[in-house]
């Protein structure tokens, strides 16, 4: 059978005290011999773990239909007398083997379930006999193994009178008689599950209890037997937006599912540290375990250590909690708070002097009171969380509603409880939502901008560079939580790209942060290069090179106004920051949750009764399968996960694997894999062979036997995906390749070709290798002059001449100018004079207004001192600075700036003028690391603008410099450049795709990058907008991926092509469906129901790799590399226009087809061949016409714009990548625009106002151009 994941119940475990004591105690009792009634030793009872239903089939294969693994299991040896030598360890772990003195009895429980410390966590204060009856009392439990994974238990402790009747009564086995007095004895039920439904087992046990008071002791066992394998029946809810429920009587009791597939499940009330401490001192807990202090919980409740602590950790998501954490210690188990490791433990507040007493360095909460101490002192000398977040974090902390009587005080009293209960639930699940956010926004304003320091591709974090970058007073909590656990697991995740909460609220409020912070710091600082880097996308353009706000209009919240975002972490915070509501502008709206309720258990827990509760399980869900909307593809999803699960246990494998494939199509977030490959690896050969009958079926199991393979070669290959460095200076002399890397890993620049040029400075005129010391010395200075450059404070006087985004990145010695004594400072934009006395700005010119620099010499008496002379245009005079020994450097640094500037301009291309400006640094660092005579010149290998200027003008033409208005680089991050694939324009975005199925957002108004996601790891093809929220996108890996606009997450693939998917197109077809059409390279083509996103009909052409498709007038046009096809929608062929006689022979294929149906006309172009052809659609026989494009060696791509056709090409020129723009009527070419250094791969319209081209790897650069 199919291996399931682990179900709701793994045990339910009772416990109590041992039956011979008992006895010797009651007649003792009976005697009153007894001055006090004594603390007993517990011991397990009773254990009752699935499966509990069983039928042996033919194949020797046990069934075990129950929602829980078939558990492999081993002996737990019960004591019927006291063992002796019992030791417990950490976390429940127990020593090998105790001794046992006495008979035993062999009780059967799972495989990795340890019950040997159980009893005294279930009575952690002891067992205690009593005299008078008591309430029944909760706690809740949880067990860490050797791997980190946790169990959880949930306990009560009732009591029953040792004598229940006059006589015949059986306790454990003996006969009591009757007795004047009552003796009490408490026993614990304990449910044991691999899920923390705190709420839901706890409600669970109270409708067992209410089953057990009236219970005669003889059915006492059979009762929780019973009880324990109903829950067995209960399936899991998958992660989303459905939970379960079933009916315990008299409670219905609902399974809250998890928000997605790396969160944990919430099923306690996440308020409660809220109530037990002030926001002070709560933020003091979070920073205790941040820092991975020994934390020590005290109450006198015992669970509400569980619960405050388990509060805690949820808060900290997605960082979790790597330390030893046993939140209820027995009183046996004190020993544990001298382990001299990290810890999260609790214990009863009685032991909370002696604790404080005999151990040291320990950090003690008492939940009861709200204090917090160490064991030294009655404060805590610890680093504080960062005060801007905690700031944050209390201005949103003190908007939360948590009491919920004020809830009910507009409402009548209720008469039924299970409706009250969900009104309580709705409430509280509100309310869990929003201290979530405000969890996730503390830890986000903690950590925020970590990736930047982050190195990928060698896997390393540059701890330094992060430190040196937060706040001073922030700086020793940094240190500290840098070197924990803690830390290392959530850095591990961000160089694996996971997309978890962090993520995504990260990405969706920096942009909004980054800005804000900007507007609000009164001082304009330098930023490290990792932030100007980031902000490249859009950094130095001006208004006028952006496209219309127009363009963004239909982008959600674009113009969000402040008080609806994330609360700004910023020097000076707004002072209405208080009047915020909880969580506003955190998350997007969370969809309503459905509650799916299972069938009522089988009374007799028989074979056949339980398959026909499975049986109708699977109806119900069918019928909510059918009531369900297509549009409701995320609910649709956890449907067919649910009866995949069912159809799974009830031994119906072929109609799970059909569940199973409908999910994937519908939601592969959530696909089960490793159950579906135990599924698939236990299919008889006879379904094995009905499977293969069935197409998507046998879709299914090859995909999942290519993710094994692929898995097994992934781990073959050994790529250590847990491995994280810190960047360390280097030891040893490098050569280039090794120089690359650790510049690279310093996080000083990523580009190869600068690297390249840097390593040519640092080894003028000696052997081609770089030593360790010179490299620290260039370190050093590059790190001090960006600390410098930070330090410089601009008067408001100044302050007013320059734009809000300009930096001072360089300042030179006060000097003598011919407008003053000052110093100069270098900003990204211009040159400008810092007088000295009282500081005053003087303008000296921005870069694109220089005409002339050079280096002079000024009399002073018999010298000549060296001088730097501007000429700047519209100044009759030059301006003339005595840099003295700074002359030689500056004059490289203003020349360098200079043509970075005019190439910027003259190519609408920002990351120019950056680049200048890192190379103009990377030359100040040079020269004061090298301080020898061939300093300069070292330095002038990194000119390289200025050198292009010089060797080769790179004037860009007329016709090219009015029709371009912008570039944007999406490798912008990357050491060097990728190709751009496809272009998609959507209402006021616009999407690139790049190598290895990365997907690019940009705001086309700003051009600043909003998301970025990755959809497989093969290159993407094509892409299309389907509908207000669907992007679709076919990939080399033949799957059709789709992306939600809204919540910018791929959770949807189509998975019928068996080869690479290369068009897309949408159509209405005659009942005005809306219907999607998809090519493969083998020449498959699909229809599908957009709505559905089921395959309407599939057929297959004849053809050299298809790799493009068109509908129009009830028939599909199709391009292949060979041919053209007209092809009805049924799939026969109408016309096939073949290569025109002049290629025939030649290495040319067609590689884009163009229609244009108001012209009844195709335009094609082929890939090693300049001419478009231009054909009628009734006359299919050869073009009727041909342009010739100049300067063309072959055309890629082809689209039209108004009456205007654009061709991406490749030319002969140095400028290879080229776009022509014709005439449609004339058949004329317009223009020859030269806008990219490789050939043009992609062209896209937004809204026939722009066009966007994407260009080649050597290029990767997407130039925006102007209609006309």
């Amino acid at each position: 059978m199919a291996e399931l994941p682990s179900g709701l119940l793994e045990a339910c475990v009772v416990v109590g005290a041992p039956s011979d004591k008992l006895r010797d105690i009651h007649q003792l009792h009976q005697q009153s011999k007894l001055s006090e009634l004594p603390l007993l030793e517990a011991e397990v009872l009773q254990v009752h773990a699935p499966p509990f239903v069983s039928k042996e089939t033919n194949s020797s294969q046990v069934i075990g239909p129950a929602f829980s693994r078939v558990q492999r299991r081993r002996s737990f040896i019960k004591k019927k007398r006291r063992d002796r030598g019992a030791e417990t360890l950490s976390n429940g772990e127990a020593s090998s083997r105790a001794e046992v003195s006495s008979t035993t009895e062999d009780i059967s429980v799972p495989k990795d379930l340890d019950l040997i410390a159980l009893p005294q966590l279930c009575f952690p204060g002891g067992l205690q006999l009593a005299n008078e009856q008591k309430e029944d009392s909760y706690h809740f439990l949880v067990f860490t193994d050797l791997f980190g994974n946790r169990t959880h238990g949930v306990v009560v402790q009732c009591y029953r009178a040792v004598q229940s009747c006059q006589e015949g009564v059986v306790q454990n086995g003996h006969r009591w008689n009757s007795t004047k007095s009552r003796l009490y004895t408490p026993f614990a039920l304990c449910i044991i599950s691999k899920f923390p439904y705190y709420n839901a087992l706890r409600d669970c046990l109270s409708c067992l209890l209410v089953q057990l008071r009236p219970a005669r002791q003889a059915d006492f066992e059979e009762t929780i037997k019973e009880f324990s394998a109903k829950l067995s029946l209960v399936p899991l809810p998958p992660p989303g937006q459905l939970h379960v429920s079933f009916s315990l009587r008299p409670l219905q009791v609902v399974l809250p599912s998890r928000e997605d597939q790396d969160s944990p499940v919430i099923d306690i009330d996440l308020h409660l540290p809220f109530l037990c401490f002030t926001h002070t001192t709560l933020l003091q807990v979070l920073s205790c375990l941040l820092q991975e202090q020994r934390l020590v919980f005290f109450s006198s409740d015992w669970a509400r250590l569980t619960l405050v602590a388990e509060s805690l950790l949820l808060y900290l998501q997605p960082l979790s909690w790597q330390q030893p954490y046993v939140p209820v210690l027995a009183r046996g188990m004190l020993d544990f708070l001298m382990a001299p490791t990290a810890f999260l433990m609790g214990c009863h507040i009685s032991h909370f002097e002696e604790v404080a007493a005999e151990t040291e360095d320990l950090i003690l909460v008492n939940v009861d009171d709200g204090i917090i101490q160490s064991s030294c002192s009655e404060s805590i000398d610890l680093p504080a969380i960062p005060l801007a977040a905690a700031e944050s974090f209390i201005s949103r902390a003190e908007c939360l509603q948590l009491h919920y009587d004020l809830e009910l005080c507009h409402l009548g009293v209720g008469t039924d409880a299970n409706a009250l209960r969900s009104q309580r639930r709705d409430w509280q699940r509100r309310l869990n939502s929003q201290i979530q956010n405000i969890a996730l926004e503390l830890v986000v304003n903690i950590f925020r901008g970590v990736q930047d320091f982050l190195n990928h591709e060698h896997r390393v974090f540059n701890s330094e560079e992060f430190l040196r970058m937060r706040e001073p007073a922030d700086q020793l909590f940094y240190k500290k939580v840098l070197e924990t656990h803690i830390f290392h697991s959530f850095l591990r995740d961000r160089l694996n790209r996971k997309w978890d909460t962090f993520s995504r609220m990260e990405q969706n409020t920096r942009n909004h942060v980054h800005s804000k912070n900007r507007a609000m710091t009164e001082i304009p600082r330098r930023p490290p290069m990792s932030e100007l880097s980031r902000t490249g996308y859009s950094s130095y353009t001006s208004p006028d090179n952006r496209l219309s706000k127009r363009l963004g209009a239909s982008l959600p919240n674009l113009e969000q106004p402040s008080n609806d975002t994330i609360t700004v972490i910023s020097a000076s915070r707004p002072e209405s920051i208080r009047k915020m509501s909880p969580d506003v502008g955190l998350k997007s709206p969370k969809k309503a949750v459905k509650i799916f309720r299972i069938p009522e258990f089988p009374p007799p827990l028989a074979y056949h009764y339980v398959q026909n509760y499975y049986s109708d399980m699977a109806a119900s869900l069918g019928k909510a399968i059918n009531a369900t909307p297509p549009d409701e593809s995320a609910l649709l999803a956890r449907y067919h996960y649910l009866r995949g699960l069912v159809n799974t246990v009830s031994n119906r494998r072929l109609d799970a694997l059909e569940d199973f494939q409908s999910l994937y199509k519908t939601d592969s977030d959530i696909f089960p894999s490793q159950m579906v490959k135990s599924l698939v690896d236990s299919l008889p050969d006879v379904e094995r062979l009905q499977a293969d009958r069935r197409p998507e079926l046998k879709r299914l199991i090859s995909r999942v036997k290519r993710d094994q393979e692929l898995e097994r070669a992934s781990h073959g290959n050994g790529h250590e995906e847990d491995a994280v460095k810190r960047f360390q200076l280097p030891k040893k002399f490098m050569q280039l390749e090794e120089f690359v890397k650790c510049v690279q890993e310093s996080g000083i620049v990523k580009d190869q070709g600068t690297i390249h040029r840097l390593f040519d400075a640092l080894t003028v005129g000696h052997q081609k290798q770089v030593g360790p010391d010179l490299f620290r010395v260039f370190y050093t200075i590059w790190k001090e002059t960006e600390a410098e450059a930070q330090e410089v404070c601009l008067p408001a006087s100044v302050l007013e001449h320059i734009e809000t985004t300009e930096c001072v990145f360089k300042l030179s010695s006060s000097v003598k100018t011919s407008r003053g004594v000052g110093k100069i400072a270098m900003t990204q934009r211009r040159l400008f004079l810092l007088t000295d006395g009282r500081p005053g700005y003087v303008e000296v010119a921005q870069y694109r207004d220089l005409e002339e620099v050079k280096v002079s010499s000024a009399p002073f008496l018999l010298l000549r001192i060296p001088s730097l002379k501007l000429r700047v245009r519209g100044r009759k005079e030059a301006f003339e600075a005595n840099l003295k020994t700074e002359t030689e450097l500056w004059n490289l640094m203003v020349k360098e700036m200079w043509a970075g500037r005019n190439i910027a301009d003259q190519h609408k291309d920002p990351q120019y003028m950056q680049q200048a400006l890192t190379n103009a640094l990377l030359m100040d660092a040079v020269v004061g690391s090298l301080q020898s005579n061939k300093a300069i010149y070292a330095a002038s290998k990194l000119a390289h603008f200025d050198r292009i200027k010089m060797e080769v003008p790179m004037m860009v033409p007329k016709t090219t410099a009015e029709t371009l208005k912008h570039k944007i680089n999406p490798s912008l991050e990357l050491a060097a450049p990728q190709a751009v694939d496809v272009l998609l324009y959507t209402p006021g975005q616009l999407w690139v795709s790049v190598s290895g199925g990365k997907v690019m957002v940009f705001d086309a108004s700003s051009w600043s990058l909003t998301h970025t996601c990755h959809v497989g790891n093969a290159r993407l093809n094509c892409m299309i907008l389907v509908d207000k929220d669907q992007v679709w996108m076919g990939s080399e890996d033949s799957v059709i991926y789709i992306i939600s606009m809204v919540a910018m997450v791929c959770n949807r693939q189509l998975t019928e092509h068996r080869a690479e998917v290369t068009g897309l197109a949408l159509d209405a077809d005659k009942y005005s469906q809306k219907v999607a059409y998809s090519c493969s390279a083998e020449g498959s083509i699909m229809v599908w129901d957009v709505s559905t996103l089921q395959v309407k009909r599939h057929f297959r052409l004849t053809c050299d790799r298809l790799q493009s498709v068109t509908s129009c007038n009830g028939t599909l046009w199709c391009c292949s590399r060979d041919s053209i096809m007209e092809v009805w929608r049924t799939g026969s062929l109408k016309h096939r226009m073949n290569l025109p006689e002049q290629l025939k022979g030649s290495t040319a294929t067609f590689s884009s087809a163009l229609l244009l149906p108001e012209m009844e006309e195709l335009w094609s172009v082929c890939v090693d061949s300049g001419e478009v052809c231009i054909w009628h659609i009734k006359d299919t026989t050869k073009p009727f016409h041909r342009v010739t494009l100049p300067d063309c060696t072959g055309c890629y791509c082809m689209i039209k714009v108004k009456n205007q056709v654009w061709v991406g090409g490749a030319g002969r020129s140095s400028t290879k990548g080229k776009i022509y723009i014709l005439d449609m009527e004339r058949y004329q070419v317009l223009k020859e625009l030269h806008g990219h250094t490789d050939k043009v791969t992609a062209l896209c319209s937004a809204e026939d106002r722009y066009v966007l081209s994407g260009a080649g790897k050597h290029d990767g650069k997407i130039a925006i151009w102007k209609v006309e």
